[in-house]
């Protein structure tokens, strides 16, 4: 009986008692996080300031011989080219960070980036752009590599805090990104006493690509001036004592230790602890570029076909409000709602804003059809999705925090993020394209009234909404 006693008892214990008080919060390394999150910031700006002129582009190259519906297969291509070719290096990368530092690969990055925007902008043909978006992908493993470096610049009880950063960043990003690209875009015809030189006619969306480049540059000098390795193999005494907390009391023999464990076979890493976070992470990446690639289409698509009718200044406006209006809703509560009500639930609340999302496109499509303006409902409707779009994005930020606590040590850190970001690479080579097509089928065919690329992606988002109810309960602790 007592002992029957002792296992109800041991079985119902909390292994950490209810009257404990929670660690106390290790502060961020400000400096540090600070540059990170500046190099974070540049990418975004130039990847989302292609979106708003992007689907003027493919008109104007004539590769649809004038058939507005197919402007969205065309504009997936572009869209999915550069996730295609990071697919195929972005874990090679994310490795070769375990070796030689996280520095050296986003200075490579950086450059890639910088030429590929450059060389996006001097195309005139549809190959042209094809070439620039690939070698966009095939250097830039960055995304990969900094979010291994948040990692290991944060610790359990201050995790949240620091990936909560970079969905701010993007969505910084996305206001400036879309800004840039929707203004500056055809400087010609806006500003015809500045922009009067012939150059600017034979190459009208140069400008955009050039400003976004001259940011990638600026974050290329800040980061081989100030960002410090973190690499615990590679990084200098002075970072070790100062900046990462979670790396104290390492010496010789433990990097020794930990550089062979970064020579740890990727076989060895495809446990179900590490691979049901990463396949959240893909199936949120594919819904997601999904969204993004059907919003400036939706927009910019004929009234008459379903769609708003937005010019390129239009979108990028709205887009950029989005952007905004996420950033700010992140930076002030994301921690704080994770806190409250825990990263599992948060992360489930989150993927269940995707099926609303959805439906509001064919809601506004027959607004339009019966109200035949754009008037203030249709602009209710546009406010209630970003409302919800913005709860959507919270997702991001939990997976991340999933993907890290599940890597079994510090320097195999690289390689788990770079197998997530080969998946949600995979995902985004996927969503573009498809949703995309889709959503040209759908309106050429007239299937469900032009809504059958709703219908598929609700049905996936709920496949997502399952896949997150597979997420453990509780962070693992890294500090443990």
């Amino acid at each position: 009986m007592d002992s029957s006693n002792s296992r109800i008892t041991s079985e119902t214990t909390p292994l950490v008692p209810a009257g404990a008080s929670k660690k106390p919060k290790t502060p961020l390394p400000k400096l540090q996080i600070g540059i990170l999150m500046t190099l974070q910031l540049v990418e975004p700006i130039a990847a989302m300031s292609i979106f708003p002129y992007i689907n003027q582009l493919i008109r104007e190259l004539g590769i649809t011989g004038g058939n507005d519906a197919a402007v969205g297969y065309y504009a997936g291509i572009i869209e999915s080219l550069f996730f295609v070719a990071q697919s195929l290096t972005v874990l090679r990368w994310s490795r070769l960070s375990d070796h030689i530092g996280r520095k050296p690969v986003i200075l490579v990055g950086l450059s890639g980036s910088c030429i590929s925007m450059l060389c996006f902008g001097l195309s005139t043909t549809f190959w042209g752009l094809v070439v620039s978006r690939c070698m966009c992908g095939i250097l830039n493993g960055n995304v990969s590599v900094m979010k291994t470096m948040v990692g290991e610049l944060t610790d359990s009880t201050n995790m949240a805090q620091g990936f909560a950063l970079i969905p701010i960043m993007w969505c910084i990003g996305g206001f400036i990104g879309p800004l840039i690209g929707g203004t500056l875009a055809r400087p010609q015809d806006n500003w015809p006493g500045l922009f009067s030189h012939p150059f600017w006619s034979r190459y009208p969306y140069f400008l955009p690509c050039a400003a976004a480049a001259c940011g990638l540059l600026a974050g290329f000098f800040v980061l081989l001036f100030f960002l410090e390795e973190t690499l615990s193999t590679k990084r200098r005494p002075k970072l070790t004592a100062t900046t990462l907390s979670i790396s104290n009391g390492t010496n010789s023999n433990d990097r020794e230790g930990l550089s062979q464990t970064s020579n740890m076979p990727v076989r060895s890493l495809l446990t179900p602890t590490i691979i049901i976070p990463i396949a959240n992470y893909a199936m949120l990446a594919l819904l997601d570029i999904a969204l993004m690639a059907l919003l400036p289409l939706f927009f910019s698509t004929p009234t008459y076909l379903g769609g708003l009718g937005f010019t390129p200044s239009h979108i990028g406006l709205w887009m950029a409000m989005f952007a905004l209006a996420d950033g700010v809703f992140q930076a002030l509560f994301f921690a704080k709602i994770v806190d409250w009500i825990g990263p599992k639930r948060l992360f489930c609340v989150a993927v269940s804003c995707f099926a609303p999302v959805m439906l509001m496109f064919p809601i506004m499509s027959w607004l339009v059809h019966t109200r035949g303006v754009i008037d203030h409902t249709i602009a209710f409707v546009l406010i209630s999705q970003l409302v919800l779009a913005i709860i959507w994005d919270m997702a991001y930020g939990v997976v991340f925090m999933f993907i890290t606590a599940s890597a079994p040590s510090k320097n195999v850190l690289g390689a788990v993020n770079g197998l997530s970001q080969t998946s949600a690479s995979l995902a985004r080579v996927v969503g573009p394209a498809f949703a995309t097509s889709l959503f040209a089928f759908s309106k050429e065919h007239n299937i469900l009234n032009g809504n059958a690329v709703y219908v598929v992606l609700i049905i996936l988002g709920g496949a997502l909404r399952w896949l997150g109810s597979q997420l453990p309960d509780h962070l693992q602790d890294r500090d443990e």
